[in-house]
């Protein structure tokens, strides 16, 4: 890794740590949450634009640099922008956020980990160039992958920018809108894990998972009809 590279990774990881190091305990609870509405909702009142202005700035930042806090910010905007305006800023900030953390990686990783490991992923990067829209779609759309790793996985990839944005943003967006609206019911929630039940957290895998069955039965279906000769 060359100089300016090895400099930049550094800054990144360092920014990243002292963001988790700076973060007060209990400054991601329900309680903080509640207490973020009150001076957030203030804020919005007097300059209503420059605050979305200035949220939409810090949710990229947040994004690009892993920093925790995405939840809350996301239940913030449901409470104060509302379901449909708070889709369109988060949908568009996270996804910002997410490839511009992608970028990070790429430029300052892949190019190390694909000399080190060429013969190992030459397998790896024909099959993301052939079928990385489906897995980057079903990794966005299952909670059990935190999206900071699937931004660094997918920034050691040769999946293409632009396919790297439009899945992210078709993927993220269900999870958007359902923390969206617990924010715009904000005073209901008791607590932040009952935002996505295990119902629906099962539902969002099996909707992840449906494009990458299509993509494997799709093949022998078409081959067994092909063969099959017309009486």
């Amino acid at each position: 890794m060359k100089g300016p590279r090895r400099f930049l990774l550094f800054m990144v990881l360092a920014l990243v740590l002292c963001g988790w190091w700076l973060l007060p305990p209990g400054a991601l609870s329900l309680t903080s949450v509640l207490a973020y509405q009150q001076h957030f909702t203030l804020l919005a009142q007097h300059a209503p634009w420059q605050t979305a202005g200035v949220f939409f700035a810090v949710y990229i930042l947040a994004t690009a640099l892993s920093f925790p806090g995405a939840t809350v910010l996301t239940l913030l905007a449901g409470a104060q922008f509302g379901l449909l305006w708070g889709t369109l800023l988060i949908s568009f900030a996270s996804t910002a956020g997410a490839t511009l953390a992608m970028l990070t990686s790429r430029y300052l990783l892949r190019d190390l980990v694909q000399r080190r490991f060429s013969t190992r992923l030459a397998r790896v990067n024909r099959g993301i160039a052939r079928d990385g829209s489906y897995y980057l779609f079903a990794l966005r759309l299952m909670p059990l992958f935190p999206f900071f790793l699937v931004n660094l996985l997918m920034g050691l990839t040769p999946l293409s920018l632009w396919r790297y944005w439009w899945v992210s943003q078709l993927g993220m967006l269900p999870a958007t809108v359902i923390y969206l609206n617990a924010g715009h019911q904000l005073s209901q929630i008791h607590r932040l894990q009952d935002i996505v039940s295990p119902g629906m957290l099962l539902a969002l895998i099996l909707i992840g998972l449906l494009p990458l069955a299509v993509r494997v039965i799709r093949p022998a279906l078409a081959k067994r009809f092909t063969h099959r000769s017309p009486r």
